[in-house]
């Protein structure tokens, strides 16, 4: 089926967020019996080794407590409510959400998983990354197209790292117009695929094509408006995350 002829795939960012606490089980669970194609989740390292699902360098925003992951422990980070008052969750690792990923037998559902930087740890959140996918199976894929994970980063030299390693693991370099309208910085990274928010797709609607022409895919965010998820579909963005996969799927199969 070629891109022109079928709609975006959904990507539920950080889960059905819009109607759950983001990255919890809860956010993730619902997303799937929406029919997302594939989940969101930004990860960090705690300060003893473990990679968790929490946007934010700290947790302020998001969970009962305070500090920045980094300088936590999983246990303290355990001890804190990630969910609501009446249906509590702890933070969510990123082992718990493959496996909740892996165990959907609906249909199979990709796994976008974005490193964040700068960070403490550096190089080292790419490195604990693949060991975590190779552990589940999922670090060599046998090729991109059927791969069950996808990484990404707004940092190119993350990117980089991933595809030196990973060849066949596809990759997102995200980022504004700057990136892409220079021509190089995807292509030197060996990115299969770019990032640009939909404000940016507003302004350089050509970007999917131009990728397309460089055979890399288009991956959008955030598209929670329904004109949005339109504009990526008339152009043929191949992916489209959204905080609310349901209704964004509604969109798409009314289109």
């Amino acid at each position: 089926m070629s891109r022109a002829s079928r709609a975006p795939f959904v990507v539920a960012h950080r889960g059905a967020s819009a109607a759950r606490p983001e990255h919890t089980i809860a956010a993730y669970d619902l997303a799937l019996q929406e029919g997302a194609d594939g989940v969101e989740c930004d990860i960090r390292l705690t300060r003893d080794g473990h990679l968790v699902c929490v946007h934010d360098r700290t947790v302020d925003r998001t969970s009962t407590g305070a500090g920045a992951v980094s300088e936590l422990t999983l246990e303290e980070l355990r001890a804190l409510n990630f969910g609501t008052a009446a249906e509590p969750e702890g933070v969510l690792t990123l082992a718990a959400l493959i496996e909740l990923v892996l165990d959907w037998k609906s249909r199979p559902t990709k796994l976008f998983i974005e490193t964040k930087h700068p960070v403490r740890y550096g190089a080292q959140v790419e490195a604990a990354l693949l060991e975590e996918l190779t552990r589940y199976g999922i670090g060599a894929p046998a090729s991109a197209d059927h791969s069950r994970a996808v990484v990404m980063s707004f940092a190119a030299t993350a990117v980089w790292r991933i595809r030196r390693a990973a060849p066949l693991l596809p990759t997102v370099l995200l980022g504004e117009s700057s990136l892409y309208l220079s021509g190089g910085a995807a292509g030197t990274v060996g990115a299969t695929a770019i990032g640009p928010s939909v404000r940016t797709l507003r302004e350089h609607p050509d970007l999917v094509d131009k990728a397309a022409a460089a055979g890399r895919a288009t991956y959008v965010w955030t598209c929670d408006d329904a004109e949005d998820v339109q504009l990526c579909a008339d152009l043929g963005v191949d992916w489209v995350a959204t905080n609310h996969p349901a209704r964004t799927k509604a969109v798409l199969t009314t289109a």
